[in-house]
């Protein structure tokens, strides 16, 4: 929380949406900004845009539709960005709509990760050296991808720039027999992989 550039206090809050159990929409920035995209995401989804688009058309017009709102009361660009995953023509995407100018650009299988907010300056780089040693130029599986992101969310964590801190919030889009599922995943399921991160960390001492 805070007033213009002057903070004033931490407590845990909520930074991932699923809408429908389809779509996982999280963002930084201005929480209002959030909310409002949040809604159009929301109606986009049960006007069937993600079902009757492409995955660049769905996106580009989320932008569009983003951008009209926010302008509607004079927001500043640079205010919000958000990161949306959903499923298009049966494959996984995952589009991430920028902070400076809200343009959307998809996840592909060669740059398949991205951060955002305070931590992005140290998430991008840890995500980029785990990429190298564990997958080179192919996208994880889940299991590897759930591995990876919770090493970077706590090794940002630990460090705490801009007042990050836990426990990790995590969403899944899974494909069960053609049918894709949005869920938070309960900190009971992050255990293994947590004691991964751990051997991993020993690994390297």
């Amino acid at each position: 929380f805070g007033a213009s550039q002057v903070r004033t206090i931490e407590q845990p809050c909520k930074k991932i949406e699923i809408i429908d159990d389809h779509i996982i929409i999280t963002g930084t920035g201005q929480i209002g900004l959030g909310q409002r995209f949040t809604e159009i995401v929301d109606t986009y989804w049960r006007q069937n845009g993600f079902r009757s688009k492409s995955a660049i058309q769905a996106c580009r017009e989320l932008c569009a539709l983003g951008i009209k709102d926010f302008i509607s009361t004079n927001a500043p660009k640079g205010a919000y960005g958000s990161l949306v995953a959903f499923a298009a023509n049966g494959r996984f995407s995952l589009c991430e709509f920028a902070v400076d100018d809200f343009q959307p650009e998809l996840k592909t299988d060669n740059i398949w990760y991205v951060a955002m907010g305070s931590g992005q300056n140290i998430g991008d780089p840890f995500l980029g050296l785990i990429r190298r040693i564990f997958w080179k130029d192919t996208p994880p599986k889940i299991s590897g991808g759930i591995f990876a992101v919770l090493w970077a969310l706590e090794h940002i964590i630990d460090l705490n720039p801009g007042g990050i801190k836990g426990p990790p919030q995590m969403a899944v889009l899974e494909n069960s027999k053609g049918n894709f599922c949005a869920r938070m995943l309960e900190d009971n399921e992050l255990a293994e992989h947590r004691d991964s991160v751990r051997s991993a960390e020993e690994h390297l001492e």
